[in-house]
This record gives C-alpha cells, structure tokens and sequence, in this order.
C-alpha cells in the first residue's frame, strides 16, 4: 500500500502557495497553476505542504495522494516547468510549426494542422539522417500529456515495423512478421 499522502511537499525558493477556498494556487517564475480540492485538508507550514485526510476511508485515502502528487507536480512545474519529446518513424513522415500552429505530414492524403494551447511552447527538430521530433514544453504536466498523447494519437506506432509517431525513449513491442 502507498503511503505517498504523508510525505510532504518541499517549496523551493521563489514558489508561492495559497490557498483559498478549497482551491491551492501555486506561482512560480514560469507561471501560476490553481486546482481545487475536495476531502482533503492541505496545510502551508515553514515551507512544506502537508495533506491531511479526515478519515481511513477509501475515498479519502484515494484523494489523499492524488492532491499530494498534484501539488508536487504543480511546484514542479511552475520551478522547473514539464517536457514531453515525440519522435516521428517512418518514411516521409514530417512536422513544421509556425508559431503555435503544427504542420503534421503522416502519410495521410494531406497534413494535419493542430492548434496548439498557449500555454504550451512547441519546437520542432529535424536533422539530417534522424527522425524529427516534436518537444513540448509547459509549466501543466496535465496538459502536456494530453496534448502529447493527441499527436500521438494521429498515427500510434504499430507493432511490425515500429512506424509512427512514439514518446522519445518509448519501448515498443514488435511483433514477428509472417513466415513463409
């Protein structure tokens, strides 16, 4: 059993953290990310954030450690900030940005066009002889993943050759081919 509740969470220097409401905000020199709460009781006590539940309940353990990790990856990201790298297999397969507009060529008929959220920076890489890649940037881990897992969503990568677009580092299994 996880007893990730109990530990608290270390402020860094130059992070504030308020709460208000049932709401914890935190700033930070990359932003200021709020999330409400609920169950719980969270407490700011010299410079660590302690999470307190009322009861043993299952409810209550659950939500124990989930606004735990919440805060932490909060702090996180508004201290260090949050990157997700996407690399793209396969033969033909491309992306360009202009500004917060990606330009995805994935061997489809035609391209792929996302908006991008502002809050989230995107950089594309593509060298000579590599695969290109796609680095997402932001202060909300929740966001980054989400905006990640939809790109990757376009083409997930498929188990025989490996083509598609996967998280940088990302193991996949391959499969056999037919033998004749």
């Amino acid at each position: 059993m996880s007893r990730i509740g109990n530990n608290p969470v270390a402020i860094p220097a130059g992070i504030t953290v308020d709460i208000n409401d049932n709401v914890v905000t935190v700033k930070g020199k990359l932003g200021e990310l709020s999330q409400e709460f609920s169950a719980v009781s969270i407490k700011v006590e010299d410079g660590n954030v302690f999470v307190e539940r009322p009861s043993d309940s299952k409810e209550h353990k659950a939500k124990h450690g989930l606004y735990r990790s919440l805060i932490n990856n909060m702090i996180n990201g508004v201290s260090k900030g949050w990157t997700k790298q996407l690399e793209l297999v396969g033969v033909g397969y491309r992306a360009s940005n202009q500004g917060q507009k990606l330009d995805l060529a994935l061997g489809f008929s035609h391209n792929i066009v996302l908006d991008i959220a502002s809050e989230v920076q995107v950089e594309t890489i593509s060298d000579k002889g590599k695969n290109p890649i796609i680095k997402l940037t932001s202060s909300d881990k929740q966001l980054v993943g989400q905006v990640a897992a939809k790109i990757r969503g376009f083409r997930p990568p498929e188990p025989y050759k490996g083509k598609g677009v996967k998280f940088v580092g990302e193991v996949l299994r391959r499969k056999a081919g037919k033998s004749a």
